[in-house]
């Protein structure tokens, strides 16, 4: 019998750095991202609710986020705070999984928030990948999803003025 052997397929990645101004204390956009009342206000692409979220915002603590898609179906982000450095700093490492709960694409987050005055300028730079097919369906609309979520930000501290 012939030796097998797989290849494993290669996992596509893709780093992503957006940059806002927010009309907001450095206190409240850091807020947004550690108090899950508030972050499911405004985490997902348009059209996605988050319906569940499970926060603990220290080194180790948990970040699980249930997003719903507007034709109903459930996408899990799991993960963890590895560095909380309030209200300047936050890397968390999550991972999105399927409906079967099998991970399939690795992220890692950073986001830091710069005072400017009253307001606060937010980076977030992100680095996710993975070697399914749905991964690389997902890195697809990585770039869009991460627009819309902050912009859905922008709107969410508008309301809590």
């Amino acid at each position: 019998m012939a030796p097998r052997t797989s290849q494993a397929k290669k996992p596509q990645e893709v780093t992503l750095v957006l940059e806002r101004l927010y009309d907001a204390p450095r206190e409240r956009v850091f807020a947004a991202w550690t108090r899950a009342e508030q972050l499911v206000r405004w985490w997902g692409p348009d059209g996605f609710t988050a319906h569940s979220c499970e926060l603990d915002p220290r080194p180790g603590g948990i970040f699980r986020v249930c997003m719903r898609s507007p034709s109903g179906r459930d996408y899990w982000v799991d993960g963890i705070y590895r560095e909380v450095e309030a209200p300047e700093r936050l890397v968390i490492t999550c991972a999105a999984t399927d409906s079967r709960g099998i991970e399939r694409l690795l992220e890692i987050i950073e986001v830091r928030f710069e005072k400017r005055g009253s307001r606060t300028r937010m980076v977030l730079n992100t680095t996710a990948g993975g070697p399914s097919a749905q991964a690389a369906a997902m890195l697809e609309g990585m770039e869009q999803g991460w627009a819309e979520s902050v912009e859905r930000l922008t709107e969410s501290l508008k309301k809590r003025k």
